[in-house]
C-alpha cells in the first residue's frame, strides 16, 4: 500500500473505531488543544536522565568520570525518588540493562509499587525522518518495543522524537516521512493504551508552529506533545511554550532556558508553572536536570522548589 493511501488508511480506521465506542476518547482531542475538565493538577516526577552520569547501565561519555561510590541502577533511582517526596519516576529507557527481560520489568513495577511511587512514563530515542528501509523499520519497531515495556511497567507515556532532515532532504520532505511513522506507531500504542509524547527536540520540531503542525497531521488521539521546556532556542521561549502546553502530555521541566542569540540563564520556574495552569494541564512535570551543577546537590534542591510552587 503506497504511503499516502496508508496514511489515509490509517486515519479512517481510527476515526471509525472512535465514533463506533472502541476507543473511548473524542477524535476532536488529536486536532484541537485537549479539554480537560476540573483544575489544574500538577504531579511532580523525576526523569532518570537527570542522573545520567552516574547510572551503573550508561553508556553516556562522561560516565567514566563519575565517582564509583556514587553509581545507582533504576532501582535505587526510585528509591531516590520516593525519598525526595516526588509521585512518579520516569525511566529513561538508555539506562535499562542491555540484556533485561519480561521479569526484569516486572521487578521494577513491584520495587516502585511498594516505595509509592508511579512509573509516569520513559523516554526513548529515535528517528522518524528516514527515507523507506531497513533503517527506518528499526527506527519504528524500537519505539514499538518500548510500547510493549511501557505496557508491562504500568508507564503510560513515552517521550519520543521527530528527527531532523538529512543531508540533501528538504524539511517538508522530512516531515512527509516522520508523520507515517508516527501514525503506524500511534496506532500500536493506542491499541495498549499509552499516550506518545512528541518532543519539541529541534530538527524538524524546533519552533511550536512545525511540532503543533505534526501533531496536527497526524490526528491520532493517542498523541501529544512532551513539553520540554528548554528546547525552544526563539526569541521568546515562554511565549512559544504557551503555544504547545494545551497539546502538552508530559513536561519535562528545566532549570535553565535559553532564547535566540543569549546563553543559558536561569529558568523562571514560576512562570513556567503558571503557563502550565493556565493551560489547565493535568498530569506529570519531571525535572530533567541538565545544568553543570552537580546532580547530587542541585535536584533536591529544584525538587524542593518545584513542589512549593505545585502547591502554592
Amino acid at each position: 500500500m503506497q504511503t499516502a493511501n496508508r496514511r489515509d488508511f490509517l486515519r479512517a480506521s481510527c476515526l471509525a473505531a472512535v465514533g463506533a465506542g472502541l476507543c473511548g476518547v473524542n477524535p476532536l482531542l488529536a486536532l484541537e488543544p485537549f479539554k480537560r475538565s476540573g483544575a489544574p493538577r500538577l504531579s511532580l516526577s523525576l526523569a532518570a536522565y537527570s542522573f545520567r552520569d552516574y547510572f551503573k547501565d550508561s553508556n553516556h561519555k562522561r560516565d567514566t568520570e563519575s565517582d564509583p561510590a556514587r553509581r545507582i541502577d533504576l532501582f535505587q533511582f526510585i528509591d531516590f525518588c520516593a525519598e525526595h517526596g516526588c509521585q512518579g519516576a520516569e525511566l529513561t529507557s538508555y539506562y535499562f540493562p542491555p540484556h533485561m527481560d519480561h521479569t526484569f520489568l516486572i521487578r521494577l513495577k513491584r520495587h516502585a509499587f511498594l516505595r509509592g511511587i508511579e512509573i509516569s512514563g520513559t523516554a526513548v530515542g529515535n528517528t522518524f525522518t528516514l527515507p523507506a528501509g531497513p533503517d527506518r523499520d528499526q527506527e519504528v519497531a524500537g519505539v514499538k518495543k518500548w510500547i510493549d515495556y511501557a505496557t508491562i511497567m504500568g508507564a503510560p507515556h513515552i517521550r519520543i522524537f521527530a528527527g531532523a532532515a538529512p543531508s540533501g532532504m528538504s524539511r517538508d520532505q522530512a516531515r512527509e516521512l516522520c508523520i507515517p511513522a508516527l501514525e503506524e506507531c500511534c496506532e500500536y500504542a493506542g491499541g495498549k493504551g499509552i499516550f506518545l509524547g512528541l518532543e519539541n527536540h529541534g530538527g524538524i520540531v524546533a519552533t511550536a508552529e512545525e511540532i503543533l503542525d505534526i501533531v496536527r497531521a497526524v490526528k491520532s488521539p493517542w498523541l501529544g506533545i512532551n513539553l520540554d521546556t528548554a528546547n525552544f532556542h526563539t526569541d521568546d521561549p515562554y511565549a512559544d511554550l504557551a503555544k504547545i502546553a494545551p497539546y502538552a502530555v508530559n513536561v519535562q521541566m528545566k532549570s535553565e532556558i535559553q532564547p535566540r542569540g543569549k546563553g543559558a540563564e536561569p529558568a523562571d520556574l514560576k512562570r513556567l508553572v503558571k503557563m502550565l495552569r493556565d493551560a489547565n494541564y493535568q498530569g506529570y512535570v519531571a525535572l530533567e536536570y541538565e545544568s553543570k551543577e552537580d546532580a547530587w546537590t542541585a535536584v533536591p534542591r529544584l525538587l524542593k522548589q518545584m513542589k512549593e510552587l505545585f502547591a502554592g
